[in-house]
């Protein structure tokens, strides 16, 4: 931060050159392959050992905020995950702020799943058994890359999807979640706000009206209330330091410039029934200690109240970005293994 405020570089380009100065772990069982969609630069995962029957194919979209994460981050993550479950493992690198400001992610992430879907007998995957899969921010971008294909006959179904402690909606922050997990450290409201503010090209100075639900008029917190309400949470997770809070008159200046949280790329929890409805069987992961947990519970209801299969595991010893954790030794949470065989017990069952 010390950076950006002397204007040197950008807090993201820092964090992120710092991550990719590490040099990434070699599975001997696994054959990572560096390619480019276009000019969208993707890793391949792809298990060595043999396989008589087409494989099942994991997209792949990493999370961190929309603003840190890379290809590199995540690269145990998906060598893992591609060992364990027999899978072939595409992992999208997407542009990131402060260069390339929303929708330029989700582009990305279209246009690089669009080619791996039409690309699937090359390597080996059975069209039936794709899954597109994300944590925090890519847990979003998977959703809405499932609301997006729905109307695409000329592409092979997703047959499921798996989102990570999800990041799903855009509008409110004044659920039981982000009142009681405000300053957990991986993801405290002050980075949550820097994140949004910074993907979605708006003025920070407007922290304090979002935080109070002023960006917003009236009619769109009615209209959305009935997914959104704190009266769809489980009572067990209100327990612990919640208060409801009412949200203060509109301003009218703060709504011409954040009502693009509306777009449902930004926000797919919003999605009318008919969409909703529509979507595939999904396999939803939240955590106790997360600002953005309640995301996770309220899709879950959702889904179920539509017929949606739904297989929920909550981790109440889990905090966001816990799954990262996997591989560093005495740093590790027992909790990111336990998610990543959830994961891939839900692909195999598939």
């Amino acid at each position: 931060m010390i950076f950006e405020k002397l204007r040197i570089c950008s807090m993201p380009q820092f964090v992120r050159f710092i991550h990719d100065l590490w040099p990434l772990k070699e599975d001997p069982d696994v054959l990572v392959t560096d390619l480019y969609y276009g000019t969208i630069p993707v890793k391949l995962y792809q298990p060595k050992v043999s396989s008589c029957v087409p494989r099942p194919g994991i997209v792949f979209y990493h999370g961190g905020g929309g603003v840190l994460g890379t290809l590199k981050t995540h690269h145990v993550i998906c060598c893992r995950l591609s060992k364990q479950s027999g899978s072939v493992v595409l992992a999208v690198g997407y542009r990131s702020p402060p260069q390339h400001k929303f929708p330029v992610a989700t582009r990305d992430c279209i246009a690089a799943t669009i080619h791996f879907l039409k690309s699937l007998n090359v390597y080996g995957v059975d069209p039936d058994r794709v899954v597109v899969c994300g944590d925090s921010v890519g847990g979003g971008l998977a959703m809405t890359i499932c609301q997006k294909f729905l109307g695409r006959p000329d592409l092979p179904k997703i047959r499921a999807q798996i989102l990570i402690y999800a990041v799903l909606q855009a509008l409110d922050f004044q659920s039981p979640s982000y009142q009681q997990n405000k300053n957990i450290p991986m993801l405290s409201w002050n980075f949550t706000f820097y994140c949004w503010s910074l993907y979605l090209d708006i003025n920070p100075s407007w922290k304090s009206t979002v935080m109070k639900g002023a960006h917003l008029p009236a009619e769109i917190w009615e209209k959305y209330r009935k997914w959104l309400g704190a009266e769809n949470i489980p009572e067990r997770f209100k327990k612990r330091s919640y208060q409801p809070v009412l949200r203060e008159p509109l301003n009218e200046a703060a709504y011409l410039e954040t009502n693009i949280a509306l777009d449902l790329m930004n926000s797919p929890l919003i999605a009318e029934d008919e969409v909703m409805s529509r979507l595939p069987e999904t396999c939803i992961v939240s955590c106790e200690y997360d600002l953005v947990r309640d995301s996770s519970l309220l899709l879950k209801k959702r889904l179920e109240d539509l017929g949606v299969p739904v297989t929920w595991h909550h981790m109440e010893d889990g905090f966001h970005g816990v799954l990262n954790t996997l591989d560093m030794g005495y740093l590790q949470s027992p909790c990111s293994t336990r998610i990543l065989n959830a994961v891939v017990h839900f692909v195999n069952e598939l």
